[in-house]
């Protein structure tokens, strides 16, 4: 891989997008102008009496997704470049292959839990197969890659949080917390976590979908049963690397993607627009919404943190949907395991900004739990996202 570079673009990586360049450039442009007037984007701000402010949760219900501008620090963008610097270089030479470039066992060699996927340069591994349930159905468009591009790349690592100390970090962040209580309630649980990597000239695409498995035939449905997803940006993103959202999607049940591309004529959905980031901000991604990638024909790096939360109701008792791990019931233990995580990140994020309030989650607090991140607790999550809570 081509090793990113803070604040810059990596030259003579763009790709031409083949017969759709043109329609593709003129959709980007027109998709960025309609996300800009939505109205879901700023920074995270509180009421008088600490609670985030309504306006934010009515643009995000709006829409299904909201820009929370200007959240990380700089010194916090370092930290999470240096772990992605390390991780790269520790990947496997290609997929199946124990050792790094180096000689070295590579990472998730070992791993019980699914860790590292694969794509070819440009490609789209999930769309129109029966992979995560079928929920990609449609194929998108595969430009060519340039001639000297490996016959694969990383672009998706699941389990970070054990790889990463500044992702997890992030997964501790106060205002983040307590937007998650805000949407979700106080006893709010995890989903996953993962580390997208979106390569200039590389870089996977991932097909229109919605994410949700359990809950669309439930009773009960509603906007929120399926839970979020946070994208935290270490370089930004724009609307030829990041993720396209169908504003409202969320509120409407189960989609026929199939039908809205038959009728769009190709994979470029005319109510779409991307989510566009700065280094530093995160996005709110409603998991109902339909949304997707585009494959990274541009000469720009997108690198996300991202992690996800849902509502408890939604979680306890529910047979799991099998795609990020085997299915289980998810009973009150397994849900209060892979909730340490959320403690591991309140206390990793409080030794690294002691100047912060850390976020007090109310689970942890009503059983007088306290966690404490050192070598032990790194070491005993290994693995840790064969808990992982899908829905």
């Amino acid at each position: 891989m081509n090793m990113p570079l803070t604040g810059k673009s990596l030259t003579g990586a763009t790709v031409d997008y083949g017969p759709e360049a043109a329609a593709m450039q003129a959709y980007l442009a027109q998709g960025e102008q309609r996300a800009f007037s939505l109205g879901n984007r700023g920074p995270i701000r509180f009421t008088a009496d600490g609670e985030v402010h309504p306006d934010i949760l009515d643009a995000y219900r709006r829409c299904g997704f909201y820009v929370f501008e200007n959240v990380l620090r700089p010194e916090e963008l370092v930290d999470i470049e240096n772990d992605l610097q390390n991780i790269l270089a520790r990947l496997p030479t290609e997929r199946g292959a124990e050792l790094d470039a180096q000689g070295r066992p590579a990472l998730g060699v070992g791993q019980k839990a699914p860790t590292l996927f694969w794509s070819k340069p440009l490609g789209d591994p999930f769309g129109g197969t029966s992979l995560a349930n079928g929920r990609h159905p449609v194929k998108m468009f595969e430009p060519k890659a340039a001639d000297d591009a490996p016959k694969e790349v990383v672009y998706l690592i699941l389990g970070s949080l054990q790889f990463s100390e500044s992702a997890l970090r992030v997964y501790g962040h106060p205002q983040l917390l307590a937007v998650a209580a805000a949407v979700n309630g106080d006893d709010f649980v995890p989903f996953n976590e993962a580390l997208f990597i979106k390569e200039p000239g590389r870089g996977a695409s991932v097909a229109w979908h919605q994410d949700g498995v359990t809950h669309w035939d439930s009773p009960d449905w509603d906007q929120g049963s399926h839970g979020f997803n946070f994208m935290a940006q270490l370089y930004g993103c724009t609307p030829a690397n990041g993720v396209w959202v169908v504003p409202g999607s969320h509120r409407l049940g189960r989609a026929d993607i199939k039908a809205m591309v038959a009728a769009a004529g190709a994979e470029r959905l005319p109510d779409a627009v991307p989510i566009v980031c700065k280094p530093g901000d995160v996005a709110i991604t409603n998991r109902q919404t339909v949304h997707g990638s585009f494959a990274n024909t541009s000469a720009d790096w997108r690198v996300t943190v991202n992690f996800g939360f849902h509502r408890r109701r939604s979680v306890l008792g529910v047979m799991g949907a099998g795609v990020h791990n085997a299915p289980a019931v998810y009973d009150a233990e397994r849900i209060h395991e892979r909730a340490k995580l959320i403690g591991y990140g309140i206390n990793a994020r409080q030794q690294r900004f002691p100047d912060e309030a850390a976020f007090a989650y109310a689970p942890h607090l009503a059983a007088g739990e306290t966690y404490h991140w050192d070598a032990a607790a790194k070491a005993s999550i290994r693995d840790y996202n064969l808990f992982d809570l899908s829905i």
